[in-house]
């Protein structure tokens, strides 16, 4: 193949952007026109429009896949809830006038033992949405 002489090409930088080539040159011990050339190349080619839309694609499935788990989360956290306030007013019965002031003390004793229970479950694990399989379709 027959060597072309490559043809001269002046351009004014920003003094940042400057700053930045002769960086990134330095740290891959590249020459300013090595590098230069290559981000032109990169720039005109026209597969670089399809490198970044492919890049954004990925990235969008990515956040998609997230959301799509954030709601199967929320959705069983709200059926548990449901499920559990629904058997708690059908299977507790009211107290009588006398023995609700023992009840709500006896609640806050309950209620604390509930929220240092969680707080341990929630830092060991393992949550219930991971024992959930990823199988079952939440609606």
């Amino acid at each position: 193949m027959k060597q072309r002489k490559k043809q001269r090409l002046s351009v004014y930088l920003d003094p940042e952007i400057m700053t930045a080539l002769a960086n990134y040159a330095g740290r891959r011990n590249h020459s300013l026109s090595l590098v230069a050339e290559a981000a032109i190349a990169s720039f005109l080619s026209p597969d670089a429009a399809e490198r970044q839309e492919a890049a954004t694609t990925r990235r969008l499935d990515q956040i998609d896949r997230r959301i799509s788990r954030a709601e199967r989360d929320i959705g069983i956290s709200v059926e548990t809830l449901a499920v559990f306030i629904r058997f708690w007013l059908a299977t507790t019965p009211p107290l009588p006038e006398p023995q609700q002031v023992a009840a709500k003390a006896k609640a806050g004793e309950r209620y604390d033992a509930f929220v240092a229970a969680l707080g341990r479950r929630l830092a060991q694990g393992p949550k219930l949405r991971q024992e959930i399989s990823e199988d079952i379709e939440v609606q």
